[in-house]
């Protein structure tokens, strides 16, 4: 039987480097992307490196609670059983920006859109057990400073240092999901992993920011796409330890490190409140 892996945010970078890892482990890919020029783009590039892939292509913006319903019935319209989630989509905005439902489009992006986006595929996932869903998270998570749960996606002025914290607590959310989601899930290994610094387009909304992304590319410690995209896809292939934040060390080391905040109360309740944010209960 084909396996089948989703994997999010897979028009370049990290993404683009997973999808074409795992067509070349046989997956048959789901690739949700936001732009469909740049996700033609990247199909098209797979299928260059690697012939026998089998892709399908599906748009959204994650930020949008609307699109991300679309998708996750499209979705499931489509393959009745998903061995393999990866969520990868995410940005990294310098400037405070409101999403279309009026949240932090930050944390609409990285949190919301991928909570919204697994809960309406864990049927599937669970189908599919042992099946693998992972967060692409990152060392930031330790930047969140003070926020309040109740408050976690509401929408304001950044401030000289309002960005970090803003990004930061997106990824501890990728992670405390992460975790409470491995306690719920059925069959479903679940994790979170930072795959390291890597040059990416993950900050698009400064002039410049393409420039020094070239810069970074040729940066020591610095890592590529396709490296990022190792940590990855090993988690996505393969059996691990559920609920926990991988990380690495400059060599490529796995390091299981725990999150700052883990305990069970903060989970579940980042959980509730999410719930809530996105509607979870209405079609």
């Amino acid at each position: 039987m084909d396996e089948i892996a989703i994997v999010t945010g897979a028009s370049s970078g990290i993404g683009k480097e997973i999808a074409r890892e795992l067509a070349r482990m046989g997956y048959r890919l789901g690739l949700v992307c936001r732009s469909p020029v740049r996700g033609r783009d990247a199909v098209a590039d797979i299928e260059r490196t690697v012939p026998e892939a089998r892709i399908e292509l599906f748009q959204a913006d994650l930020s949008v609670q609307a699109d991300v319903r679309d998708v996750a019935a499209r979705l499931l319209d489509r393959y009745d059983r998903i061995d393999a989630l990866v969520n990868n989509a995410g940005v990294h905005n310098l400037r405070a920006k409101v999403s279309a439902d009026g949240y932090d489009r930050m944390i609409a992006t990285n949190h919301l859109g991928p909570f919204l986006l697994t809960t309406l595929l864990l049927e599937a996932l669970e189908r599919a057990a042992p099946s693998r869903v992972v967060m692409v998270a990152s060392e930031a998570h330790r930047h969140a400073g003070r926020w309040d749960v109740e408050r976690l996606a509401e929408p304001g002025a950044y401030g000289p240092v309002g960005s970090m914290r803003v990004y930061g607590r997106s990824k501890l959310l990728n992670i405390l999901f992460a975790q409470e989601l491995a306690e719920r899930a059925k069959g479903v290994i679940v994790n979170a992993v930072c795959p390291g610094l890597v040059a990416t387009g993950l900050v698009r909304d400064v002039p410049g920011a393409e420039r020094a992304e070239r810069v970074m590319a040729h940066t020591p410690l610095v890592r590529t796409p396709a490296q990022g995209a190792r940590m990855v896809v090993k988690l996505a292939t393969e059996g691990f330890d559920s609920g926990r934040f991988y990380s690495t060390t400059p060599g490529g080391q796995w390091l299981p490190v725990a999150a700052e905040r883990k305990d069970a109360e903060l989970r579940r309740a980042v959980w509730e409140r999410s719930e809530a944010l996105v509607r979870l209960g209405e079609r």
